[in-house]
């Protein structure tokens, strides 16, 4: 038999299975997901984003009054900023840059931080060929974790993080339900994977989780380095909606009509007769 006929065989088998076997439907009446439209390019933000900088105002920001805007971008100066508007789960797109000119080394050199709810450290560095304890370097989560790469661009060029948070929620009485998660894509390159938070950063104390406000703001470090920021955006995270009207099921396939084998017989019969008319 040829390859080909093999696979034709394969495919006939495959569509064969699907059509007698069950359909699986899990009984819930799900809603039709939202419709986002997508930004011109993957870094604009879509139509559901909040755009926390757009290069002309830090006006969604406390004591973003403080910072330097100069050429569309952000540059930190006397303080931390802080989202006005509070946030539970989201996606969050920042774009940032170390400063061209090179000064210091480790953690004194081009250094911020991403705070998720005010609490939870994504880490700002310029990691580009300067070595520091690595879970404190760009794309750590301060004090916790290194990241899965390095994968920094040279000083002056510009970076950007793709961040993925689910807040961690707490019982009444305090204790951790679920703990928060972080997924950082850094250029392209995945950095955090899912990675279950231990608390909130600290740079003196061990991680430890205190019950907080399902919201929080995010929070952009100033550390005495001139890091640029721009084109600064969030969605929040919503989980699909549904209603179960059913427990699961399997629609059973319709079956084959029976043969009846006597009309099959009769119907044998007539075509033999009128064969052996034709040649008579």
């Amino acid at each position: 038999m040829s390859f080909r006929s093999l696979a034709c065989l394969v495919l006939s088998l495959a569509a064969t299975s699907t059509c007698l076997g069950q359909e699986w439907k899990s009984g819930i009446d799900w809603q039709e997901p939202p419709l986002v439209t997508p930004g011109s390019t993957n870094d604009a933000p879509p139509s559901d984003a909040i755009v926390l900088f757009d290069g002309k105002s830090l006006e969604q920001w406390e004591n973003g009054d403080k910072w330097l805007i100069q050429d569309g971008v952000a540059i930190p100066r006397e303080t931390a900023i802080t989202t006005k508007q509070h946030f539970g789960d989201i996606q969050l797109h920042i774009e940032w840059s170390a400063p061209t000119e090179i000064r210091g080394e480790g953690q004194g050199r081009g250094n911020s931080g991403c705070y998720l709810m005010g609490l939870y450290e994504v880490q700002i560095l310029d990691s580009f060929e300067n070595k520091t304890y690595f879970d404190g370097q760009a794309g750590s989560i301060y004090k916790q974790t290194p990241p899965l790469a390095n994968a920094m661009r040279k000083p002056g060029e510009w970076n950007t993080y793709q961040i993925i948070f689910n807040t961690p929620k707490f019982r009444s009485n305090g204790d951790v339900v679920k703990p928060g998660y972080v997924s950082l894509i850094q250029n392209g390159v995945l950095m955090l994977n899912h990675f279950e938070l231990e608390g909130p950063s600290s740079y003196t104390e061990a991680p430890h989780y205190k019950p907080h406000a399902e919201t929080g703001p995010i929070s952009l470090q100033f550390h005495g380095d001139a890091v640029k920021f721009r084109n600064i955006w969030v969605r929040e995270i919503k989980p699909p909606v549904g209603k179960r009207v059913s427990a699961p099921f399997n629609i059973q396939p319709k079956s084959a009509p029976k043969r009846d084998e006597k009309k099959e017989e009769k119907k044998d019969e007539k075509k033999d007769e009128k064969k052996d008319g034709d040649k008579k």
